[in-house]
């Protein structure tokens, strides 16, 4: 009886060795099944759905949002919760990249989010990586990394005597300055010889495309210009204006 589930038990072991070589000798199709895995996890999260999180993420694993926040699993499991009534939204996965080493994968993706919110559309886009690990005969994530791509904002418009207000010369310290001006209706700011063009997302506050951060303009209390502010993930960088 002993000898039969000595036996049992080997051909058990060398099934999962098998099914393991088989992953890594075919990396297309190992990666294919985990995409379809990643693409469950996010078919489940506008309905709330928390069994495929509880079966592909590991009971020690490590999530990281992308607001910074860093995530047991016991936490994953309870934030994922149905949207509330009005709101409806679809994620689909996409472009994955893979490494596949013995029993560890890193697959790294896209993630495009598409959110109606009482009728009005919505869309983000993310970045994610996740490391699997194939434990206990099953492949679990151990740890996920997410991040959401800058989009620039929305530009509007802004009345060609509003931009003559922001027109000038602005100075960080000694011999560090900025000027801004206005060229074929477009404000321009130029240091050293570089020009950025700047787009207004609101009357006194601008982007550069493709630049996290923004370019305000700061009045006194006379309602004049007196700096260029250069804020950065809410710290500011003043520039006085001298002239």
């Amino acid at each position: 009886m002993k000898l039969l589930m000595r036996a049992q038990l080997l051909v058990l072991m060398m099934s999962a060795v098998v099914q393991l070589r088989a992953s890594a000798d075919h990396p297309e199709k190992l990666e294919n099944e985990l995409m379809a895995h990643a693409q469950e996890l996010f078919d489940a999260v506008a309905a709330g759905n928390q069994e495929p999180w509880k079966k592909y993420f590991a009971d020690d694993c490590l999530f990281f949002d992308e607001k910074g926040r860093n995530f047991t699993k016991a936490e994953l499991i309870a934030d994922i919760q149905p949207l509330p009534n009005g709101y409806s939204g679809k994620i689909t996965v996409g472009k994955p990249r893979s490494l596949i080493h013995g029993d560890t994968v890193i697959l790294s993706y896209d993630v495009d989010e598409a959110e109606t919110v009482f009728g009005q559309n919505l869309k983000a886009r993310y970045h994610v990586t996740d490391t699997w690990l194939h434990r206990n005969d099953a492949w679990q994530i151990a740890a996920s990394q997410v991040f959401r791509y800058y989009e620039d904002p929305a530009a509007t418009k802004v009345a060609p005597d509003k931009l003559r207000n922001f027109v000038g010369t602005y100075e960080l310290a000694a011999g560090q300055t900025r000027k801004v001006f206005v060229d074929r209706g477009q404000l321009t700011v130029e240091r050293n010889g570089k020009r950025e063009a700047l787009f207004p997302e609101a009357s006194d506050i601008f982007f550069r495309k493709g630049i996290e951060g923004r370019i305000l303009f700061r009045a006194n209390a006379q309602g004049q210009v007196d700096a260029l502010i250069d804020r950065r993930n809410n710290e500011d960088i003043v520039w006085r204006k001298i002239q």
